[in-house]
């Protein structure tokens, strides 16, 4: 669930910049103490802990919005997604008639045939606030807030990869839903989400953003030669190496190959080799990903992430929210609870097919 923004007016923003003090020339600044941090046995900063993701700052800003929230805005928004979450996560009655074939075309998967209602989802209660300010979204740079346009040859490769297999087996004539990425006939059409081996919503990363659902922690464990880090989300891991060299272009990850150094009291995560399966945001294989991770107090983490793809934007684009630590425990997240749910779908493709066999006999 992603909450829409309200425009802000001109007017207050032009009214903000004038009411903002001017440092006089020759005045003297006040020294601000930097906040004291963690720090682990070889002195760098203790990244370690507990995160909790969940935010309703959504990755893209929203169109004619300001890049800052005023404290009036961001709080009449999240009145609104507390509401309207209220409402929604009432109880479904019980004598409530059964959805349209094919649903009734609203939001929601298939149409809006029925499935979890809020109560069962944490998209966040509040806007992420980075050096004070709530920010409108994610994405700082470009500075409209928004993920710079496909070039034209990334939309021709998104046209025809609509049938990528997320498969390595290869793919035979007589394979079920065969060219069609929207069948539930075969398993290996699916994406990796849907057959529960890596998080929607690039949750596991990088780069690491919000999935606006549920299940929204990650765990850092830090050593002196590795950083884990441990998504909720389908429990991916990722292991980033310290002061390495990135594997061979030849060997490929998910979730690519991360390798770690440490500038001043930030983390820098270095990740290329992809695999042609995961495709962030219709990536190819050789994007490149940035983080910078650092401690802006005790109790939060910054992370600011850059994207790098010439062959899918003609320029780089970065973002950045704060990671607040909490002390809720990480549960375990059985995707389908054994995947079942994937069998169901399959078993129904099988029986729908039965059923156009029979109308044609």
């Amino acid at each position: 669930m992603r909450a829409r923004v309200v425009t802000v007016a001109a007017t207050v923003v032009i009214a903000i910049a004038w009411m903002t003090p001017t440092l006089l020339i020759g005045q003297a600044q006040k020294t601000v103490a930097k906040p004291s941090i963690p720090r682990a046995p070889d002195g760098h900063p203790d990244l370690q802990g507990t995160y909790d993701l969940a935010t309703l700052t959504p990755v893209e800003r929203p169109a004619n919005t300001a890049a800052v929230l005023t404290d009036d805005q961001a709080k009449k928004l999240e009145s609104n997604a507390a509401t309207l979450k209220a409402i929604t996560s009432a109880p479904a009655k019980a004598d409530r008639s059964a959805p349209p074939v094919g649903g009734d075309g609203s939001t929601g998967a298939a149409g809006n045939v029925g499935g979890y209602n809020t109560f069962w989802l944490d998209p966040g209660s509040a806007y992420t606030i980075v050096n004070g300010q709530k920010r409108s979204s994610l994405i700082v740079d470009p500075p409209d807030g928004r993920v710079p346009p496909y070039i034209a040859a990334a939309r021709t490769r998104l046209a025809a990869a609509r049938t990528q297999r997320t498969s390595d087996e290869a793919q035979r004539e007589n394979d079920p839903g065969l060219g069609d990425p929207s069948s539930y006939s075969d398993p290996e059409v699916r994406t990796l989400s849907d057959r529960c081996l890596l998080g929607f919503g690039s949750t596991s990363g990088p780069p690491v953003l919000p999935n606006y659902f549920y299940n929204n922690l990650h765990q850092i464990v830090q050593t002196k030669d590795y950083v884990m880090i441990l998504t909720e989300m389908v429990h991916d891991a990722r292991i980033v190496r310290m002061n390495a060299q990135h594997l061979p272009s030849h060997m490929r990850k998910w979730m690519g190959d991360s390798i770690g150094r440490w500038d001043g009291d930030t983390l820098v995560v270095d990740t290329t080799n992809f695999t042609e399966k995961t495709r962030f945001r219709g990536a190819t294989e050789n994007l490149h990903v940035v983080e910078r991770f650092t401690r802006a107090d005790a109790n939060n983490l910054l992370y600011r992430f850059t994207i790098e793809d010439p062959a899918t934007w003609d320029k780089p684009w970065t973002g950045e929210y704060v990671w607040p630590l909490t002390k809720e425990p990480i549960y375990e997240y059985a995707c389908h609870e054994n995947n079942y749910a994937l069998e169901g779908i399959l078993r129904g493709a099988r029986f729908r097919e039965a059923q156009d066999a029979a109308k044609k006999k």
